[in-house]
C-alpha cells in the first residue's frame, strides 16, 4: 500500500514540475532574445533599432530586461542640433554601463532614429525628438518611464539618476579625458608670459582693471557643454558687451573727463547692459523651454 502511494506521489510530482511545451517555448524564445541583445551590445553600446527590431525585442513578450530608448532625429535634413548633443550624452551613459564591472543583461540601451523607424514614432504617437523612454520588463511604460527632458536636461549624470530611479541599477558615469581645457589654459599662460617678457620694462598694463575684466571673458565654465558651438560664441560676445557696459558706467562715474563725454559713456554703458543682458535672458529662456525639437510626422 505504501509502495503504491509512494509511486503515485512521485508520478504527481514529476508531471506537475515538468514544464509544458508552451513554457519551454517561452523560455527558449526569451533566451534567444537575450542572447541577440547581448550580441548587439558587444558591438555597440547603444543598439540601433528599426520598427521590426522594436516590435520583436521591446514590445513583444517575453522579456525579463529593461530597455532605455532614445528617440531621435540625427539626419542633417532634420536640423536637430539638440539631438546630436543628447546622443553624445546617451552614448557616454551606455558606454559607462557597458564597460562597468557590474554590467549584466538586466538593462539595455537603444536608439530609434525617425528616418529609420518612423513607424515606431507613429505607433507611440510621438512627434518630438529627442525623447527618452523606459520599457520595463513587464507591462507598459508608465508616465514616470518618460524622461522629463526639459526639467532635468540630457546630461549623462542626470540620465544615470533616472535609470537608477526606474531600475535600481547604479551606473557610474565615466567620460573620456578632455585635453582641450588644459591645452587652452597652457596656451593662454604662454601668451601672457610672452607679453610680460616683451614688456618686462613696462608692466603697468598688468594693473589695469579693464584688461583683467576682458581677460576674464576667455574663461567659459564647463556647464556650457550643452550649448551649440555658435551659441557659445554668441553668449560670449553678449557677456563681453555687458562687461564693456559696466566698465563704461564705472569710468563715467570715476573719470575726470568733461561732463559731455561722461554722459555719452553713461548712456552707452546703460544701453549695452540692458540690451545685451535682456538678449542673454532670451537665449536662456529659449534654451530651457524651446526644446525638444518638434517636427511634423509624415
Amino acid at each position: 500500500m505504501f509502495g503504491k502511494l509512494y509511486s503515485t506521489l512521485i508520478f504527481i510530482l514529476f508531471f506537475c514540475h515538468e514544464p509544458s511545451d508552451a513554457q519551454r517555448k517561452k523560455e527558449t524564445l526569451l533566451s534567444e532574445k537575450v542572447t541577440q541583445m547581448m550580441d548587439w551590445t558587444s558591438k555597440r553600446s547603444v543598439i540601433r533599432m528599426n520598427g521590426e527590431k522594436f516590435r520583436r525585442f521591446v514590445k513583444a513578450p517575453p522579456r525579463n530586461y529593461s530597455v532605455f530608448i532614445m528617440f531621435t532625429a540625427l539626419q542633417p535634413q532634420r536640423q536637430c542640433g539638440v539631438c546630436k548633443q543628447a546622443d553624445e550624452e546617451f552614448h557616454v551613459l551606455a558606454n559607462s554601463w557597458h564597460y562597468s564591472s557590474a554590467f549584466t543583461n538586466r538593462i539595455f540601451f537603444a536608439s530609434v532614429d525617425f528616418d529609420e523607424g518612423s513607424d515606431v514614432f507613429q505607433m507611440l504617437n510621438m512627434n518630438s525628438a529627442p525623447t527618452f523612454l523606459h520599457f520595463p520588463p513587464k507591462g507598459k511604460p508608465r508616465q514616470s518611464d518618460t524622461y522629463e527632458l526639459q526639467v532635468r536636461g540630457f546630461s549623462a549624470d542626470q540620465l544615470a539618476r533616472w535609470v537608477a530611479d526606474r531600475t535600481d541599477v547604479q551606473i557610474r558615469v565615466m567620460r573620456p579625458p578632455n585635453y582641450a581645457g588644459p591645452l587652452l589654459l597652457g596656451f593662454l599662460l604662454a601668451v601672457i608670459g610672452g607679453l610680460a617678457y616683451l614688456r618686462r620694462n613696462n608692466l603697468e598694463f598688468l594693473f589695469n582693471k579693464n584688461v583683467w575684466a576682458f581677460s576674464a571673458l576667455s574663461y567659459i565654465h564647463g556647464s556650457s557643454q550643452a550649448q551649440f558651438v555658435a551659441e557659445t560664441h554668441i553668449v560670449l560676445l553678449f557677456n563681453g558687451a555687458v562687461t564693456a557696459g559696466i566698465i563704461l558706467l564705472c569710468e563715467a562715474a570715476t573719470s575726470d573727463i568733461d561732463t559731455g563725454k561722461r554722459k555719452i559713456m553713461c548712456v552707452a554703458g546703460m544701453c549695452l547692459v540692458m540690451l545685451c543682458f535682456s538678449w542673454l535672458l532670451s537665449i536662456f529662456r529659449a534654451k530651457y523651454h524651446g526644446y525638444p525639437y518638434s517636427f511634423l510626422m509624415g
